[in-house]
Protein backbone atom coordinates (compact mmCIF):
# COMPACT_ATOMS: atom_id res chain seq x y z
CA UNK A 1 0.00 0.00 0.00
CA UNK A 2 2.63 2.72 1.10
CA UNK A 3 4.81 1.62 -2.54
CA UNK A 4 1.12 2.45 -4.20
CA UNK A 5 0.74 5.65 -2.73
CA UNK A 6 4.71 6.90 -3.28
CA UNK A 7 3.83 5.88 -6.65
CA UNK A 8 1.11 8.56 -6.77
CA UNK A 9 2.41 10.95 -5.04
CA UNK A 10 5.40 11.14 -7.52
CA UNK A 11 2.90 10.85 -10.59
CA UNK A 12 0.78 13.62 -8.66
CA UNK A 13 4.36 15.62 -8.72
CA UNK A 14 5.48 15.24 -11.99
CA UNK A 15 1.71 16.21 -13.40
CA UNK A 16 2.80 19.91 -11.45
CA UNK A 17 6.38 19.90 -12.95
CA UNK A 18 4.73 19.42 -16.26
CA UNK A 19 1.96 22.02 -15.93
CA UNK A 20 4.76 24.64 -14.72
CA UNK A 21 7.12 23.78 -18.20
CA UNK A 22 4.03 24.06 -20.24
CA UNK A 23 3.33 26.92 -18.84
CA UNK A 24 7.53 28.13 -19.47
CA UNK A 25 7.23 26.96 -22.88
CA UNK A 26 3.72 28.51 -23.78
CA UNK A 27 5.34 31.76 -22.91
CA UNK A 28 8.24 31.43 -24.84
CA UNK A 29 6.38 30.35 -27.72
CA UNK A 30 4.77 33.78 -27.53
CA UNK A 31 8.19 35.49 -28.59
CA UNK A 32 8.76 37.33 -31.26
CA UNK A 33 10.30 34.88 -34.46
CA UNK A 34 13.91 35.56 -33.20
CA UNK A 35 13.31 35.31 -29.31
CA UNK A 36 11.75 32.04 -30.21
CA UNK A 37 14.29 30.54 -32.61
CA UNK A 38 16.76 31.44 -30.24
CA UNK A 39 15.85 29.39 -27.19
CA UNK A 40 14.39 26.99 -29.48
CA UNK A 41 17.35 26.28 -31.16
CA UNK A 42 20.93 28.52 -30.34
CA UNK A 43 20.59 28.34 -26.89
CA UNK A 44 20.02 24.52 -26.23
CA UNK A 45 23.26 24.04 -29.09
CA UNK A 46 25.60 26.38 -27.55
CA UNK A 47 27.66 24.89 -25.01
CA UNK A 48 29.16 25.90 -22.07
CA UNK A 49 32.59 24.61 -20.84
CA UNK A 50 32.86 26.00 -17.22
CA UNK A 51 36.12 25.55 -15.27
CA UNK A 52 35.68 24.95 -11.69
CA UNK A 53 38.98 25.60 -8.88
CA UNK A 54 37.55 23.64 -5.86
CA UNK A 55 39.94 23.82 -2.51
CA UNK A 56 39.48 20.59 -0.38
CA UNK A 57 40.61 20.16 2.73
CA UNK A 58 41.34 16.21 2.95
CA UNK A 59 42.07 15.53 -0.85
CA UNK A 60 45.46 13.76 -0.64
CA UNK A 61 48.31 15.75 -1.64
CA UNK A 62 49.07 13.03 -4.49
CA UNK A 63 45.87 14.04 -6.17
CA UNK A 64 46.46 17.92 -6.26
CA UNK A 65 45.85 19.49 -9.90
CA UNK A 66 43.15 16.13 -10.86
CA UNK A 67 41.07 17.72 -13.86
CA UNK A 68 37.61 16.21 -13.47
CA UNK A 69 35.33 16.89 -16.23
CA UNK A 70 31.92 16.01 -15.29
CA UNK A 71 28.77 15.87 -17.79
CA UNK A 72 25.27 15.22 -17.12
CA UNK A 73 21.04 14.63 -18.25
CA UNK A 74 21.89 13.92 -21.93
CA UNK A 75 18.48 12.63 -22.39
CA UNK A 76 19.21 11.04 -25.85
CA UNK A 77 16.30 10.38 -28.39
CA UNK A 78 14.66 13.74 -27.05
CA UNK A 79 16.53 16.28 -29.38
CA UNK A 80 19.92 14.78 -28.88
CA UNK A 81 21.46 12.18 -30.98
CA UNK A 82 24.17 9.91 -30.54
CA UNK A 83 26.15 11.87 -33.69
CA UNK A 84 25.80 15.14 -30.83
CA UNK A 85 26.98 12.73 -27.84
CA UNK A 86 30.32 12.35 -30.51
CA UNK A 87 30.40 15.64 -30.63
CA UNK A 88 30.45 15.72 -27.32
CA UNK A 89 32.72 13.46 -26.64
CA UNK A 90 35.42 14.81 -28.93
CA UNK A 91 35.06 17.78 -26.68
CA UNK A 92 35.70 16.37 -23.34
CA UNK A 93 38.49 15.09 -25.18
CA UNK A 94 40.27 18.55 -25.71
CA UNK A 95 39.92 19.31 -22.11
CA UNK A 96 42.17 16.43 -21.26
CA UNK A 97 40.86 15.44 -18.27
CA UNK A 98 42.23 12.68 -15.52
CA UNK A 99 38.66 11.73 -15.12
CA UNK A 100 35.43 11.84 -16.42
CA UNK A 101 32.00 11.62 -14.34
CA UNK A 102 28.57 11.31 -16.02
CA UNK A 103 25.29 11.95 -12.86
CA UNK A 104 22.47 10.31 -14.78
CA UNK A 105 19.96 10.40 -17.69
CA UNK A 106 21.25 8.96 -20.34
CA UNK A 107 18.49 8.75 -22.45
CA UNK A 108 14.46 10.33 -22.36
CA UNK A 109 12.37 7.58 -22.18
CA UNK A 110 12.25 5.52 -25.19
CA UNK A 111 15.32 3.11 -26.03
CA UNK A 112 17.54 3.44 -28.94
CA UNK A 113 17.40 1.14 -31.74
CA UNK A 114 20.05 -1.31 -31.89
CA UNK A 115 22.19 1.09 -34.79
CA UNK A 116 21.97 3.93 -32.71
CA UNK A 117 22.56 1.87 -29.35
CA UNK A 118 25.98 0.65 -31.37
CA UNK A 119 26.72 4.73 -31.94
CA UNK A 120 25.73 5.63 -28.83
CA UNK A 121 28.14 2.68 -27.05
CA UNK A 122 30.87 4.21 -30.22
CA UNK A 123 30.28 7.68 -28.50
CA UNK A 124 30.72 6.73 -25.41
CA UNK A 125 33.86 4.38 -26.09
CA UNK A 126 35.91 7.35 -27.69
CA UNK A 127 35.85 9.51 -24.01
CA UNK A 128 39.03 9.17 -22.39
CA UNK A 129 39.98 9.88 -19.16
CA UNK A 130 43.41 7.58 -17.55
CA UNK A 131 41.48 7.40 -14.05
CA UNK A 132 38.72 6.22 -15.34
CA UNK A 133 34.70 6.87 -16.08
CA UNK A 134 32.27 6.71 -13.69
CA UNK A 135 28.18 6.75 -13.98
CA UNK A 136 25.14 6.39 -11.93
CA UNK A 137 21.84 6.28 -12.93
CA UNK A 138 18.87 9.03 -13.31
CA UNK A 139 15.30 8.70 -13.33
CA UNK A 140 14.49 8.83 -16.64
CA UNK A 141 16.74 5.95 -17.49
CA UNK A 142 14.61 4.10 -15.28
CA UNK A 143 11.40 4.64 -17.21
CA UNK A 144 11.91 1.99 -19.57
CA UNK A 145 14.68 -0.28 -18.53
CA UNK A 146 17.48 1.30 -16.16
CA UNK A 147 19.87 -2.88 -16.56
CA UNK A 148 19.82 -1.71 -20.28
CA UNK A 149 21.08 2.09 -19.77
CA UNK A 150 23.78 0.53 -17.38
CA UNK A 151 24.95 -1.84 -19.83
CA UNK A 152 24.74 0.96 -22.83
CA UNK A 153 27.24 2.95 -20.22
CA UNK A 154 29.53 -0.07 -19.58
CA UNK A 155 29.88 -1.21 -22.69
CA UNK A 156 31.09 2.38 -23.79
CA UNK A 157 33.72 1.83 -20.87
CA UNK A 158 31.66 3.41 -17.43
CA UNK A 159 32.13 2.07 -14.29
CA UNK A 160 28.80 1.75 -13.10
CA UNK A 161 28.28 2.65 -9.61
CA UNK A 162 24.94 1.92 -7.57
CA UNK A 163 24.94 2.14 -4.12
CA UNK A 164 28.64 1.49 -4.72
CA UNK A 165 32.16 2.32 -5.03
CA UNK A 166 35.48 2.28 -7.01
CA UNK A 167 39.20 2.95 -5.49
CA UNK A 168 41.42 5.89 -7.97
CA UNK A 169 44.73 5.61 -7.73
CA UNK A 170 47.11 7.81 -8.53
CA UNK A 171 51.13 8.44 -7.34
CA UNK A 172 50.81 5.82 -5.16
CA UNK A 173 47.52 7.69 -2.83
CA UNK A 174 43.65 6.62 -3.42
CA UNK A 175 40.71 8.26 -3.27
CA UNK A 176 37.26 6.56 -3.81
CA UNK A 177 34.61 7.85 -6.40
CA UNK A 178 30.88 6.10 -5.09
CA UNK A 179 27.49 6.06 -6.74
CA UNK A 180 24.08 6.10 -5.39
CA UNK A 181 21.07 4.91 -7.20
CA UNK A 182 18.08 7.82 -8.27
CA UNK A 183 16.48 9.48 -5.26
CA UNK A 184 13.36 9.55 -7.47
CA UNK A 185 12.90 6.01 -9.19
CA UNK A 186 16.12 3.84 -7.47
CA UNK A 187 16.38 3.32 -3.97
CA UNK A 188 19.27 5.20 -2.74
CA UNK A 189 21.44 3.35 0.36
CA UNK A 190 24.35 5.69 1.35
CA UNK A 191 25.84 3.76 3.80
CA UNK A 192 25.97 0.88 1.49
CA UNK A 193 28.17 3.19 -0.86
CA UNK A 194 30.54 4.12 1.61
CA UNK A 195 31.10 0.44 3.36
CA UNK A 196 34.06 0.12 2.03
CA UNK A 197 35.99 3.13 3.22
CA UNK A 198 37.77 4.04 6.25
CA UNK A 199 36.59 7.85 7.96
CA UNK A 200 40.03 9.59 6.40
CA UNK A 201 39.15 8.07 3.06
CA UNK A 202 38.09 11.17 0.57
CA UNK A 203 34.75 10.67 -1.06
CA UNK A 204 33.75 11.80 -4.65
CA UNK A 205 30.19 11.09 -4.30
CA UNK A 206 27.88 10.78 -7.70
CA UNK A 207 23.97 11.71 -7.03
CA UNK A 208 21.69 11.82 -9.94
CA UNK A 209 19.38 14.16 -7.88
CA UNK A 210 21.30 16.80 -5.99
CA UNK A 211 18.83 17.62 -2.87
CA UNK A 212 20.29 14.35 -1.15
CA UNK A 213 23.10 16.70 -0.11
CA UNK A 214 21.09 17.07 3.45
CA UNK A 215 22.03 13.22 3.68
CA UNK A 216 25.46 13.36 2.31
CA UNK A 217 26.39 15.71 4.51
CA UNK A 218 25.94 13.51 7.41
CA UNK A 219 28.77 11.31 6.23
CA UNK A 220 32.40 10.64 5.52
CA UNK A 221 31.30 12.69 2.12
CA UNK A 222 33.67 15.56 0.54
CA UNK A 223 32.56 16.28 -2.44
CA UNK A 224 28.97 15.71 -4.09
CA UNK A 225 28.17 16.18 -7.99
CA UNK A 226 24.98 16.18 -9.44
CA UNK A 227 22.58 16.81 -12.26
CA UNK A 228 18.83 16.48 -12.81
CA UNK A 229 17.95 19.81 -12.07
CA UNK A 230 18.59 21.31 -15.65
CA UNK A 231 19.40 24.47 -14.16
CA UNK A 232 15.70 25.01 -14.52
CA UNK A 233 16.42 24.99 -18.45
CA UNK A 234 14.40 28.04 -18.06
CA UNK A 235 15.41 31.16 -16.08
CA UNK A 236 12.83 33.84 -16.64
CA UNK A 237 14.00 36.62 -14.18
CA UNK A 238 12.56 37.17 -11.15
CA UNK A 239 11.47 33.04 -11.27
CA UNK A 240 14.67 31.94 -11.81
CA UNK A 241 14.28 28.56 -9.89
CA UNK A 242 10.43 27.73 -10.54
CA UNK A 243 10.83 25.54 -13.41
CA UNK A 244 12.40 22.53 -11.26
CA UNK A 245 11.77 19.12 -10.80
CA UNK A 246 11.27 17.12 -7.62
CA UNK A 247 14.87 16.62 -5.50
CA UNK A 248 16.19 19.32 -7.09
CA UNK A 249 14.49 22.43 -5.26
CA UNK A 250 16.87 23.11 -2.95
CA UNK A 251 20.16 22.92 -4.84
CA UNK A 252 19.38 23.86 -8.10
CA UNK A 253 22.61 24.77 -10.42
CA UNK A 254 26.50 25.63 -9.41
CA UNK A 255 28.78 25.50 -6.51
CA UNK A 256 27.21 24.75 -2.81
CA UNK A 257 28.88 24.59 0.59
CA UNK A 258 27.51 22.32 3.24
CA UNK A 259 28.21 21.58 6.60
CA UNK A 260 30.68 24.95 7.29
CA UNK A 261 33.08 23.77 4.30
CA UNK A 262 32.46 20.10 4.78
CA UNK A 263 30.96 19.52 1.72
CA UNK A 264 31.25 21.11 -1.29
CA UNK A 265 28.22 20.29 -3.43
CA UNK A 266 27.78 20.79 -7.36
CA UNK A 267 24.95 21.15 -9.66
CA UNK A 268 25.28 20.52 -13.51
CA UNK A 269 22.34 22.23 -16.26
CA UNK A 270 23.19 19.47 -18.00
CA UNK A 271 23.85 18.82 -22.08
CA UNK A 272 20.34 18.09 -23.20
CA UNK A 273 16.49 19.11 -22.82
CA UNK A 274 13.42 17.25 -21.88
CA UNK A 275 9.91 17.66 -21.82
CA UNK A 276 10.29 20.69 -23.93
CA UNK A 277 12.71 21.45 -26.25
CA UNK A 278 14.10 25.11 -25.09
CA UNK A 279 16.63 26.58 -23.13
CA UNK A 280 16.61 30.38 -21.74
CA UNK A 281 19.44 32.06 -19.63
CA UNK A 282 20.95 28.56 -18.74
CA UNK A 283 23.04 27.14 -21.10
CA UNK A 284 24.19 23.22 -21.75
CA UNK A 285 27.22 22.73 -19.53
CA UNK A 286 29.80 20.70 -19.33
CA UNK A 287 32.04 21.22 -16.17
CA UNK A 288 35.95 20.86 -15.51
CA UNK A 289 36.91 20.64 -11.84
CA UNK A 290 40.69 21.00 -10.78
CA UNK A 291 40.93 19.52 -7.82
CA UNK A 292 43.24 21.30 -4.83
CA UNK A 293 44.32 20.96 -1.64
CA UNK A 294 42.82 23.22 0.86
Amino acid sequence: MKERTDMNRNDATRRVFLKQMAIAALGLAALPSAGFAYVRYAEPRWLEKKEVALKLERLPKEMNGMRVVQFSDVHLGFHYSSEHLSGLGAAINRLQPDMICFTGDLIDYALPSDNETAAIIEALASMEAPLGKFAVLGNHDYYKNSAAVAKILSAGGFTVLVNAAAPVKRNGSTLWVAGLDDQWKGKPDIAKALKQMTPDDFVLLLSHCPDIADTSVRHAVDLQLSGHSHGGQVRIPFYENKFVPKYAKKYVMGLYTLGDGKLQLYVNRGIGVSEYPVRFRCRPELTVFTLQNS
